[in-house]
């Protein structure tokens, strides 16, 4: 069973900036990673991902804030999250997609920024 292990949340003022981690179990190669987030009340949505190759997407509401990038040796995925806002205040989950078609979700980490 893989397992995602989620770190690097917590609160922060707005302006402020934030580096999320997370590590997935075990040796095989995935697809694509990425990190995803719901705030209260409200559907989860995709905030940026990566494939094996480096290519990225992001959200409209993170680019040019935001910065996702991997270690596909140690099947981990960053997220660099700059110039924070109170709208960024959610869950984030890290997502890993194998190459398989199987799905793998974090516990999920807070993020809180004040204004």
């Amino acid at each position: 069973q893989v397992q995602l292990v989620e770190s690097g949340g917590g609160l922060v003022q707005a302006g402020g900036s934030l580096r999320l981690s997370c590590v997935a179990s075990g040796r095989i190669s995935i697809n694509v990673m990425g990190w995803y987030r719901q705030a209260p009340g409200k559907q989860r949505e995709l905030v940026a991902i990566v494939n094996t190759s480096g290519s990225t997407n992001y959200a409209d509401s993170v680019k040019g804030r935001f910065t996702i990038s991997r270690d596909n040796a140690k099947n981990t995925v960053f997220l660099q999250m700059n110039s924070l806002k109170p709208e960024d205040t959610a869950v984030y989950y890290c997502n890993a997609h194998y190459w398989n078609g199987r799905d793998y979700w974090g516990q999920g980490t807070q993020v809180t920024v004040s204004s």
